[in-house]
């Protein structure tokens, strides 16, 4: 990209610009981010592991630096007796400041972020949820972030309310749903949603979260095509997860019983993501990143197979091999044959676990905006609210 250049002018030109991967679950790993909550509060507290993260994104190959600010509006950070030294915006301009650290190391571009909140849910009116946004982007303009997205709704017209305030700024607006092939939790078909977010003023839909690279890039194909059949203009991006999902019902990942402490063996592998860094490509998509699960060689398998559109390789690839090349050094002989492209593409991985039940049984519990169970409080859970809870989950 020419320098200077935007999310908009790299997209017209038909450049391809990968994302960066699922903060909150990588640095929940690593000790930073409290499950649960899922809170940034990291980019305050441990700068330092948020900055660590950034640059291997970078040199993975990411040219969008997201800022770590998911879910960082004060009703959420103060959600459920969740209680922080920080305020939102002093994680906010914490998150940017590092974000903008890193990007100018590279030729990355800084993307703020919002995401659903606790009072849509819990049946706010549109101006409370709008005011909400409203404070996050203070810090975004304040910050000077080069594009702006929402991510992470699963009601488009949550998703709407938040593209409405963001174009307010000026800045390229992405929108983001973490829906599947069937629609927004009210049942609104990916290709109507995508058709309102557009109209709202989104230049770039697409999903993210939720499911598995195959089924969000299939969720984003219908969104374009309803775009196109509404006559109207998009960019496309999808950031799924690094998660096999195949049995997952509308709400995606969240239902199953082995969320979130249990999803490992259903990691993509870095062959996997070649194919989805393809199939997106072929689909349309330009913008192709990562949520939940993606670690830096994920991202770096992504920026490998667009090498030859993008005509370079990540900083990351000097320590990686094409397609295992690398083996060829080994001392093993078996291991040495395996330096092959055939042979990873063509892999089947085994669990490796004994007994283990190749799907799952989702807990889907059919509720959504409204409903009595999804009202948020700001006080802890109580003992007998998860024992209700423990109790109707016996029961399913």
């Amino acid at each position: 990209a020419f320098p200077g250049s935007g999310v908009l002018e790299r997209l017209d030109a038909g450049e391809v610009v990968i994302g960066d991967g699922g903060f909150v679950f990588a640095l929940e790993k690593r000790g930073y981010v409290k499950a649960g909550p899922w809170t940034p509060e990291a980019a305050a507290e441990h700068p330092e592991a948020v900055r660590q993260l950034h640059r291997e994104f970078l040199r993975a190959g990411a040219n969008v630096m997201q800022t770590f600010t998911f879910y960082a509006s004060d009703d959420k950070l103060e959600n459920r007796g969740n209680k922080l030294s920080f305020t939102g915006a002093q994680i906010n301009e914490a998150a940017c400041d590092l974000a903008r650290e890193v990007a100018n190391e590279g030729d990355a571009l800084v993307a703020g972020g919002v995401s659903q909140t606790p009072s849509y849910l819990s049946c706010k009116s549109e101006t409370d949820v709008k005011a909400i946004f409203k404070k996050q982007l203070d810090v975004f303009v304040k910050k000077n972030v080069d594009f702006l997205i929402a991510e992470y709704f699963e009601h488009v017209e949550e998703a709407v309310w938040a593209v409405e305030v963001l174009k307010q700024t000026g800045k390229p607006v992405a929108a983001c749903l973490c829906v599947g092939p069937e629609g927004d939790m009210h049942g609104v078909s990916p290709g109507e949603c995508a058709v309102r977010l557009v109209k709202a003023g989104a230049q770039i839909v697409g999903v993210n979260c939720h499911f598995d690279p195959m089924t969000c890039v299939e969720a984003v194909k219908m969104m374009k095509e309803g775009v196109e059949k509404a006559g109207l203009k998009a960019h496309y991006m999808v950031q799924p997860l690094a998660y096999h999902t195949p049995d997952c019902s509308c709400q995606g990942f969240i239902d199953l019983p082995e969320f979130p402490f249990g999803l490992e063996p259903r990691i993509l592998t870095r062959w996997d993501m070649h194919k989805y860094a393809r199939e997106a490509y072929n689909v349309g998509i330009r913008f192709i990143g990562g949520c939940c699960g993606f670690e830096p060689y994920h991202i770096r398998a992504v920026a490998e197979e667009l090498a030859p559109e993008r005509g370079f390789l990540p900083a990351a690839s000097e320590k990686h091999g094409n397609w295992g090349a690398g083996l060829e050094m080994h001392t093993k002989p078996w291991v040495r044959a395996r330096a092959r492209r055939d042979y990873w593409e063509n892999l089947r991985p085994a669990s490796g676990r004994p007994q283990c039940a190749s799907m799952s049984v989702p807990d889907g519990w059919g509720v959504t905006k409204g409903h009595a169970d999804l009202m948020q409080q700001t006080e802890a859970t109580t003992q007998d609210q998860l024992k209700q809870l423990f109790d109707r989950s016996k029961s399913h």
